[in-house]
């Protein structure tokens, strides 16, 4: 399972807010909505974390127009409204990263291909800088790379010289301003990640109006070793004055385990809305309140989750900033306690953990990793079962 906190993705309200509370949420339609602030994600295996993403330069906003018609056009087809969708109907194709998108997307090409098909001809350009360039995150500026530019318009069927003519002035080196929402989020997910498709175009600016100081988490894994539920709580505080509600992603191993009742203590539950294609559940909770400037809040909410087929072996939170601290704990039912249990880090999703330490069981039947000033990445704990009698690490089922 795995639990997401800029600000805490699995995220947050404030006081004064009411409780609130909604069961079934699959019953509730997936919809698009303006980014709020904040994330989480949650799985039979589960992981969390928070983020911050750098800010595009040249960055294009859609128009309430643009914008109503590209939610529209979402609502019709039941998919998510993806960043490179809203970008598109703010551009229209008369931006490089437009004319780029439009092109790959009319040709069929992936960046992969397109990759491979520039190293043929001697030009060495990654998928991950051809990314940055649709996204408009950065342009072609130097000597190789504006050779790439001519060529992709071969390779795309452009006419000569009409992605070159769109580029812009080069743009000042030297990092000028800190990572926005969605390059921070991208640098510890990667590219096309379930939370970038459960949030589509909220997932450009999410949760950058707050950050996350203290996140904890507590697990529980019933008696088939299976995850039963899991509660968030999250101290935020407003990086400007306005802020008043925060998005959480969970998202879920195994698609047998549904969200089946979730419970809001503090603040309100705005949103809930689980993708069932992508084991995914978007939370928004409002703070009942704006908050000024360096206010803080907190939002605490549980999520119980149906009985899956395939017992739970871990959880993890990605962080996108810098937590003060961040406590993880796991409750294990008496029937199904692990032979061993373990903390680790990743650098990102997907790399291979470090630092992996063994971690004791309590008499309580509990393990707990609390880790103050808490860097960006995926912290995650992980536990086995052995062969022993039942109760004594033997495997659940």
């Amino acid at each position: 399972m795995s639990n997401d906190t800029q600000t805490d993705e699995a995220h947050a309200t404030g006081p004064g807010s009411t409780g609130a509370q909604a069961k079934d949420p699959r019953a509730t339609e997936a919809r698009a909505t303006p980014a709020p602030h904040a994330e989480v994600h949650a799985t039979p295996a589960p992981h969390a974390e928070v983020h911050a993403t750098p800010a595009p330069h040249a960055e294009v906003h859609a128009t309430p127009a643009q914008h109503a018609e590209a939610h529209a056009t979402a609502a019709r087809t039941g998919e998510a409204l993806t960043t490179s969708a809203l970008h598109a109907a703010a551009t229209g194709a008369d931006t490089f990263p437009g004319v780029l998108r439009e092109a790959l997307n009319r040709r069929g090409l992936s960046l992969e291909r397109v990759s491979e098909r520039l190293r043929v001809r001697g030009i060495i350009i990654s998928q991950a800088t051809l990314s940055s360039w649709q996204r408009g995150r950065s342009q072609p500026e130097r000597a190789r790379s504006l050779q790439a530019v001519d060529v992709l318009e071969e390779i795309l069927e452009l006419p000569a010289g009409s992605l070159r003519s769109l580029l812009g002035p080069r743009r000042p080196r030297g990092r000028t301003t800190p990572p926005d929402a969605e390059g921070a989020a991208l640098q510890i997910l990667g590219e096309d990640s379930v939370v970038e498709k459960a949030l589509g175009a909220r997932f450009r600016h999410f949760n950058q109006e707050t950050s996350s100081l203290m996140v904890h988490d507590i697990v529980r894994v019933g008696e088939t070793g299976t995850l039963s539920g899991i509660s968030t709580t999250n101290v935020l505080r407003a990086k400007r004055a306005g802020a008043d509600r925060a998005i959480f992603v969970l998202s879920f191993d195994d698609e047998a385990a549904e969200p089946v009742d979730i419970k809001v203590t503090c603040g309100r539950l705005a949103e809930a809305t689980y993708l069932k294609g992508l084991k995914s559940l978007v939370l928004e909770i409002h703070f009942g309140r704006e908050l000024a400037k360096l206010d803080t809040t907190v939002v605490s909410y549980a999520v119980e989750v149906s009985p899956s087929e395939t017992p739970a072996t871990h959880y993890e939170r990605w962080s996108r900033t810098n937590l003060h601290e961040y406590l993880q704990q796991v409750f294990f039912h008496p029937g199904a306690l692990p032979a061993d249990c373990h903390r680790y880090v990743r650098e990102k999703v997907g790399d291979p953990p470090r630092g992996r330490r063994r971690i004791p069981l309590s008499d309580a039947h509990d393990v707990h990793v609390l880790t103050s000033r808490c860097k960006p990445g995926v912290h995650g704990v992980a536990w086995e079962y052995g062969t022993g009698p039942r109760g004594t690490g033997d495997r659940p089922g």
